[in-house]
C-alpha cells in the first residue's frame, strides 16, 4: 500500500500498489512498480505494479473460470449482496477516496461530490436495484411456425469474460459504470485502468477483496504502463466482450482487433460536441453556462461542449460575455472548494493541447482570453482557460478533441444552419441546445449526437443511457440500455 501527505482540508492519500488476480492482491510477476504522480504539482504520489502480458494472462484465466465453474453468473441473490457491500463499503471509505481523487486526478475537490465519485458511488445502489426487479425471461407465448404449435420464450444471460479498458478523467465514474452493470449481469470483469490513475482502480480491487462476498476471479484489477497490455483484451479468445472507453483513433484498434474472434464490443469514443444559441435565447445565461462547462476538469470529458454555435447578429455579444465568465473561472489548486478549472492530467496533455493552442493561431484564429500557461503556476499541469475565435468550422481546432479548456466560438445563420454545423463533425456524442422550449426540442431532434441538454437540463444520471453516433462510439452505457449492453439473448421453444 502506498501513502502520501495529504492536502489542506482532506486526509492522507492512501493508494494501493498491489494487482488483483483470482481473489489475490499481489505484485506483478516481474515485480516491477511504475509511479502515479499528482497532476497538480508534478508530485510523485507512489506507485502501482507494472502489470505485464503475463499477470493479464493470470487475470483472463482466472475470470475465466470463475466465470464457468462458480455460481456467479446464475445467483441473482449472490450478485445483489455483492454490489450492495461493495456500495457501503465506497461509502464508508468516501474521504478516503475524496482525498486519493483529488491527488490522482487532479479532479476539482467540487466535482468530487458529483461525477468523480459520489454519483458514481450511488450508481453501484441503482444498478442493485434494477438487478433486484428485472426480469430475465420474457415469455412470447405460442405460436405454429412452419405448422408445428410451439411455446417459445426469451431468455437474458450474462456474455461472459468482461475486458474493461477505462481512461482517466473520470476513472471513478467509468470503472463503476463499466464494473456494476457487468456483475449485476453476471460476468467476470478483468478492468484494465489507464496509467495516470492506477490507484482508482487498484483501492477499488482491493476494496472489493476485502470487504466483499464477490468470488476470486469475479473481478480482476490489472494496471500498467505499457498500453499494449490492455490491447491483449481485445485478441484472447477467452475474453468474449470489451468494453472501451478512450479516444476514438484507440477505439478504431480495439474494434479492429475484437474481430478476429468475433466478440462482443461496447465503444464509447470521442466528442467535439456543439453549444447551440438560438435568436431567442437568454445569451447571457447561455453563454455563462458554455464558458463554465468548458472550464469543468480542465475541459477533459468527452461530452464538454467545446464548440459555441451563436447568432452571427449577437456574435459579439456571446463572445464578450463568455469570455467574461471564463475569466472568472481560472485555473487553480484542486484541493481549493472554489476551484472549477484544475491541471491537466499530465505533461503530455499540457504539451497535446499547447500543440492545438499553436494549430489555432496557424489557422488564423485569434485568443480572446487564456492560450497558454497560466502565470506562477510552475509546478503541475495547468492550462488557461481560452476562448478562440475567428476559425471556420471545419478548422482542425474546431473540429479535433483537444481535452483541455479551449472553446471556440462560431457564428451561425439561424437555425437550419446552426443544426448543419453541429452536425458537420465526424462525432457525435452529446451537445445543448438554449432557446425557446418548443424551437429549441425541434433543434435538438435533428443533431445526431446520443445526448442533449436543453436549456440547461442535465442528462447524466445512472438510469439515463450514455452512448454516441457516428465515430463517438458503439453501444450505451448506463441506463437499461447500458446494462442490456452485457447480456446476451437466447429463444427457446417447446413443444406446444
Amino acid at each position: 500500500m502506498s501513502g502520501a501527505g495529504g492536502a489542506a482540508g482532506l486526509g492522507p492519500v492512501v493508494g494501493e500498489e498491489r494487482l488483483l488476480i483470482d481473489g489475490e492482491l499481489r505484485p506483478a510477476r516481474s515485480g516491477r512498480t511504475f509511479e502515479t504522480v499528482n497532476p497538480a504539482t508534478g508530485e510523485v504520489l507512489g506507485v502501482a505494479a507494472d502489470g505485464a502480458a503475463e499477470d493479464l494472462d493470470d487475470a483472463i484465466g482466472a475470470a475465466r473460470r470463475a466465470f464457468d465453474t462458480t455460481a456467479w453468473s446464475t445467483d441473482t441473490a449472490l450478485r445483489v449482496t455483492g454490489l450492495r457491500q461493495l456500495h457501503a463499503a465506497l461509502l464508508a471509505r468516501s474521504d478516503e477516496l475524496r482525498a486519493m481523487t483529488v491527488a490522482e486526478v487532479g479532479a476539482p475537490l467540487g466535482m468530487t461530490h458529483h461525477a468523480q465519485l459520489d454519483s458514481p458511488v450511488a450508481s453501484l445502489a441503482w444498478v442493485a436495484d434494477l438487478l433486484e426487479g428485472y426480469v430475465f425471461e420474457t415469455d412470447l407465448g405460442e405460436a405454429a411456425p412452419l405448422g408445428i404449435a410451439s411455446h417459445r420464450w426469451i431468455r437474458r444471460e450474462a456474455t461472459g469474460v468482461v475486458g474493461a479498458v477505462t481512461p482517466w478523467n473520470v476513472p471513478h465514474q467509468i470503472n463503476l459504470a463499466k464494473l456494476g452493470p457487468a456483475l449485476a449481469a453476471g460476468n467476470t470483469v478483468v478492468l484494465k485502468p489507464a496509467p495516470d490513475t492506477p490507484w482508482c482502480a487498484t483501492v477499488l480491487g482491493r476494496i472489493i477483496a476485502e470487504e466483499t462476498d464477490i468470488p476470486a476471479g469475479v473481478v480482476n484489477v490489472v494496471p500498467s504502463s505499457d498500453h499494449a497490455v490492455g490491447a491483449l483484451l481485445s485478441t484472447d479468445p477467452r475474453v468474449d466482450m470489451v468494453s472501451f472507453t478512450g479516444s476514438t483513433a484507440t477505439g478504431r484498434k480495439v474494434m479492429a482487433a475484437a474481430a478476429e474472434t468475433i466478440k462482443k464490443v461496447f465503444l464509447e469514443l470521442g466528442g467535439k460536441s456543439a453549444f447551440v444559441v438560438l435568436d431567442d435565447a437568454d445569451l447571457a445565461t447561455a453563454c455563462a453556462t458554455a464558458a463554465f462547462t468548458v472550464c469543468t476538469h480542465a475541459g477533459q470529458g468527452c461530452a464538454i461542449t467545446t464548440r459555441l454555435l451563436v447568432p452571427r447578429s449577437r456574435f459579439d455579444e456571446a463572445v464578450e460575455a463568455t469570455a467574461g465568465v471564463m475569466a472568472a473561472l481560472p485555473a487553480g489548486d484542486p484541493t481549493d472548494p472554489g476551484t472549477i478549472c484544475g491541471p491537466l492530467i499530465s505533461a503530455r496533455q499540457r504539451d497535446r493541447v499547447e500543440g492545438y493552442l499553436r494549430l489555432a493561431l496557424d489557422e488564423g484564429g485569434s485568443f480572446v482570453l487564456g492560450g497558454g500557461r497560466p502565470e506562477g503556476m510552475d509546478a503541475g499541469f495547468f492550462i488557461e482557460p481560452t476562448l478562440v475565435v475567428g476559425l471556420p468550422n471545419t478548422s482542425r481546432v474546431a473540429q479535433e478533441e483537444i481535452f483541455g479548456p479551449v472553446l471556440t466560438v462560431i457564428p451561425h445563420d439561424g437555425d437550419d444552419d446552426a443544426v448543419a454545423l453541429a452536425n458537420q463533425s465526424v462525432y457525435g456524442l452529446s451537445g445543448s441546445v438554449w432557446g425557446e422550449r418548443d424551437r429549441a426540442i425541434a433543434v435538438a431532434n435533428r443533431i445526431r449526437t446520443g445526448t442533449l441538454g436543453i436549456n440547461g437540463g442535465l442528462w447524466f444520471s445512472p438510469d439515463v443511457p450514455f452512448g454516441g453516433y457516428g465515430q463517438s462510439g458503439v453501444g450505451r452505457e448506463s441506463g437499461v440500455a447500458g446494462f442490456e449492453e452485457y447480456l446476451e439473448i437466447k429463444s427457446l421453444a417447446e413443444p406446444a
